[in-house]
């Protein structure tokens, strides 16, 4: 069984990200609530840098060294029980 992670992210407008899945779909996530804290702090203070996101080991990361729990962005928390099973 493979977990899902994410392929490839697109920054869209605002705080918006569009993620391609491992399992081939296609969502859009508002990751402005998820910017909490002071590793967010630049990012959420500047639109340039947080679409400087790049895929790295399955989720989102900057060069401010912050990242996001791939489980948050695609699930919107921990994955459902069958997740795992449908991404074999």
């Amino acid at each position: 069984m493979r977990l899902v992670r994410i392929r490839e992210a697109r920054p869209l407008d605002g705080y918006r990200v569009q993620l391609t899945l491992t399992d081939g779909r296609v969502v859009e996530r508002d990751l402005e609530p998820m910017l909490v804290g002071p590793v967010f702090e630049e990012i959420r203070n500047d639109e340039v840098q947080f679409k400087e996101m790049r895929v790295e080991g399955g989720t989102l990361v900057w060069p401010t060294g912050a990242d996001l729990c791939p489980d948050v962005l695609i699930w919107g928390g921990l994955p459902p029980a069958d997740a795992a099973s449908d991404a074999a």
